[in-house]
């Protein structure tokens, strides 16, 4: 079999290396740090200090082997290498990086990751989890190494488990499972959607009809519709309000919001529900949580001045997908990351100035390793975009007061 050889390096400043391996890993070119490595894959090895890393293509590539080859890298590994390469090149330069502020973690979030550490600590294991704890691989990826075990549904959970209810919440009809399971339920719901709960059963209880504002499918809606559920409807935007049917002769109606939606959009489906039922209630505090508005907020705030917006969080995150739509309708051009090995270089190209939010479930460490780095690409100066000073801690469930 023919051979050709491509011997090929880059070399890089060590905290920006995985803003190499995530772009070599998209270009089909796995990469591994380990020794020996599997035959095909891009070799990444750190200098003596680690301050630079090295990726090394394998020197041989069978001839004629495909990307379907078990083990083989793509015939075209050295175009890819190569493209990489002019990629990280023309990502280089110094940057200006506008942190939003808040972002991240939220009170409520805090709480709910509380919940499962201190039960890992009071509780036999294992511990269980309904769902995501938070929506975030990472968080969700620590916890489980920490012990916690994530099912989808309560027949996965033992008679006699703890299990911890996520920060979501869930429909009255699965605390009834949990009860009749014999399970131990901690229950790690946003008090700020326990509260929404509270406002369709006091709607249902008068006898309204009850419109959700949220997102089909999503888990916090769906807990909220099963509070209710024959007298609730969820509306997802101003065309699906425009169907919906006239209300009976002397009913009434009340609507309720999902924590975690875009202000703005909110904001005019609210108005579309008051001109189709004129007389509608609805909360008397906003539903939209405190931390989902201030980071709305700040990510405006930055994407104003910015050429480019990056969003960390995971893409099941509403609050974070709602991030990066706030950001474009205020101009600039945004990208949702699940952590620095999914920031693009071609995405860099061009972009002097930054924003860097994250959602309310990412980690301030997730920002932080992203900013180091852009750093490995040139000088950063960094400024903070305050739009508000959060204070607002939940307290852990009684049953694990210690």
């Amino acid at each position: 079999m023919a051979e050709h050889r491509n011997p090929a390096v880059i070399t890089v400043p060590g905290d920006s290396a995985p803003l190499l391996a995530g772009e070599l890993s998209r270009e089909g070119l796995r990469v591994s740090d380990g020794a020996p490595y599997p035959f095909g894959a891009v070799h990444m090895e750190r200098g003596a200090d680690g301050s630079t890393v090295s990726f090394t293509l394998p020197e041989t590539v069978p001839d004629g082997q495909g990307e379907e080859a078990e083990g083989h890298v793509p015939a075209d590994s050295a175009a890819r290498f190569e493209a990489v390469r002019a990629a990280w090149q023309s990502a280089l330069g110094a940057r200006t990086v506008l942190l939003a502020e808040p972002r991240s973690f939220c009170a409520g979030v805090d709480r709910a990751i509380e919940v499962v550490e201190e039960a890992l600590e009071q509780r036999p294991h294992p511990v269980y989890v309904r769902k995501q704890i938070v929506h975030n691989t990472h968080v969700v990826r620590d916890l489980a190494a920490r012990g916690a075990v994530f099912v989808d549904e309560l027949d996965e959970v033992p008679a006699g488990a703890t299990v911890v209810f996520s920060a979501h919440g869930v429909a009255p009809a699965v605390r009834t499972a949990a009860e009749l399971g014999g399970l131990h339920v901690l229950d790690a719901t946003c008090p700020l959607v326990t509260k929404v709960h509270a406002e369709v059963r006091r709607y249902a209880r008068r006898g309204d009809r009850v419109f959700l504002i949220g997102h089909e499918g999503h888990e916090e809606s769906e807990g909220t519709l099963g509070e209710a559920p024959d007298r609730t409807t969820l509306v997802q935007s101003v065309e699906e309000v425009a169907a919906l049917p006239d209300l009976d002769e002397g009913a009434t109606a009340s609507y309720a919001l999902q924590t975690t939606l875009a202000v703005d959009e909110a904001e005019d489906v609210v108005l579309a529900l008051q001109d189709r039922y004129p007389g509608i209630q609805g909360p008397g505090s906003d539903d939209i949580c405190y931390a989902t508005t201030n980071r709305q907020a700040s990510a405006r705030a930055v994407a104003d001045s910015s050429d480019l917006v990056l969003v960390v969080g995971s893409r099941n995150s509403s609050n974070s997908v709602r991030l990066v739509e706030v950001a474009e309708r205020a101009g600039a051009r945004a990208r949702l990351v699940e952590d620095v090995g999914e920031v693009r270089l071609t995405d860099l190209c061009g972009a002097d100035t930054i924003g860097l939010t994250a959602g309310a479930s990412a980690a301030p460490a997730l920002v932080d390793e992203i900013v180091r780095a852009l750093r490995g690409l040139g000088s950063v100066s960094t400024s903070v975009r305050r739009v508000a000073q959060e204070t607002v801690t939940f307290s852990l469930p009684k049953e694990l007061s210690r």
